[in-house]
């Protein structure tokens, strides 16, 4: 079982300016790294290998020649639920319904949600000070892939298992 998600990164740009952001050390507070930020177009969750492939495939079929949507990134961060701090992302609704659809038959959805697009920046007991900061930004990704979180405490490790681009 691997724990996979379909995503977007985003631009050099955008993470430069995340990156930027004041990152103050708080007990109990972890900063994620940039390697980390991804925004999660469809969590899976844990599915067995075997259907890495059959994912992948469905994926292209549905996706082949789809345009990349605007995002925008902001205005600001938040603190959600006090354990986590993330970066609103917009513009990615349209790909992440096309993105269930495909996907959907191969893994179902277990607890359907609306859709909201996030950069998560910090994990942990996240103080409300730490929230409001102003970040803005706009990128058009340049492909959508299947993520595998191969992560460890303290290495985070995210492999593109699969990629298709996005027509820009």
């Amino acid at each position: 079982m691997t724990r996979l998600s379909v995503a977007v990164r985003p631009s050099r740009a955008v993470v430069d300016r995340i990156a930027a952001l004041r990152r103050a050390p708080h007990p109990g507070l972890h900063w994620s790294e940039p390697e980390r930020w991804i925004v999660k177009l469809r969590p899976l969750g844990h599915v067995p290998e075997d259907l890495v492939e059959p994912l992948g495939d469905a994926l292209g079929d549905a996706l082949d020649g789809a345009p990349a949507p605007e995002c925008v990134l902001g205005p600001a961060t938040v603190r959600g639920s006090g354990q986590w701090l993330y970066a609103p992302v917009a513009g990615l609704d349209a790909l992440s319904d096309e993105v269930f659809a495909a996907t959907e038959h191969l893994v179902p959805v277990t607890h359907p949600q609306p859709f909201r697009g996030f950069l998560v920046l910090a994990t942990g007991r996240v103080p409300a000070d730490v929230a409001g900061e102003p970040v803005e930004g706009t990128w058009r990704p340049t492909e959508v892939a299947l993520v595998a979180d191969r992560s460890a405490p303290g290495r985070p490790r995210l492999v593109d298992l699969w990629t298709l681009p996005l027509t820009p």
